[in-house]
C-alpha cells in the first residue's frame, strides 16, 4: 500500500511523521530529498525567488520533482509499512500516485505564528509561502484521512497513532 502524508507548512507534518516511525511505519520526506538534491546555498538563494515568481517556481519544480519522485517510488517499493511525506501532494498532482492520502491540517492562524516563531519568517514572508501552496482545508477536503494538528504535541502523537491503527486495519483487510 503506497501512503502519503501531505499537508500545510508549519501543520506538523515533521513531527507527525516522527511518530509515525515511532509506530513502526517507516518514512521518507520529500524535502528532505530536495535538501539532498540541491546544497543549501542554492537553496538560500532560491527560496525567496520561488516564493515571489510563480515562473521560476515552476521551472525549478519542473527540474527537481521527477528526481524527487523517483527516490520516493524507490523507498516505497522497500518491505514493510512505509509512507512518504509530500507536502505539494496535490499541487504536482502526485495524487494518483497513492493508495492512501493523510492531511495533516492547521489553521491558517497557527501555521502564520509557527512560521513566524519557530522558523523566523516576516509576516508577510509566511504569507508568501502559504498564498504558494493549496489550502488546507482543499488538502484535508481531497485526503482518506485529516489529522487536526492545533493542539498540544502529545495530542498529535494519539492522533498519530489512531491514524496508524486505522493504516494496519486497512493492510489486514481481506477486501482491500
Amino acid at each position: 500500500m503506497r501512503v502519503a502524508v501531505t499537508g500545510g507548512i508549519a501543520c506538523g507534518k515533521s513531527l507527525f511523521s516522527q511518530y509515525l516511525n515511532e509506530f513502526g511505519v517507516e518514512t521518507i520526506d520529500a524535502d528532505d530529498v530536495v535538501h539532498e538534491l540541491v546544497p543549501e546555498e542554492e537553496r538560500r538563494k532560491l527560496a525567496k525567488v520561488v516564493f515571489e515568481d510563480e515562473a521560476a517556481r515552476k521551472a525549478l519544480e519542473a527540474r527537481i520533482h521527477p528526481l524527487v519522485k523517483a527516490r520516493i517510488d524507490e523507498f516505497l517499493s522497500g518491505g514493510g509499512l512505509r509512507a512518504a511525506v509530500v507536502p505539494l501532494l496535490f499541487e504536482v498532482q502526485w495524487e494518483r500516485n497513492f493508495d492512501i492520502i493523510c492531511a495533516v491540517v492547521s489553521t491558517k492562524e497557527n501555521q502564520v505564528s509557527r512560521m513566524v516563531a519557530t522558523r523566523g519568517y516576516t509576516l508577510q514572508e509566511a504569507e508568501a509561502r502559504l498564498a504558494a501552496q493549496l489550502p488546507v482545508e482543499e488538502k484535508a477536503r481531497r485526503a482518506h484521512y485529516t489529522v487536526r494538528n492545533d493542539a498540544t504535541a502529545a495530542e498529535l502523537k494519539t492522533e498519530t497513532r489512531k491514524f496508524v491503527t486505522w493504516l494496519k486495519n486497512l493492510t489486514c483487510s481481506p477486501h482491500r
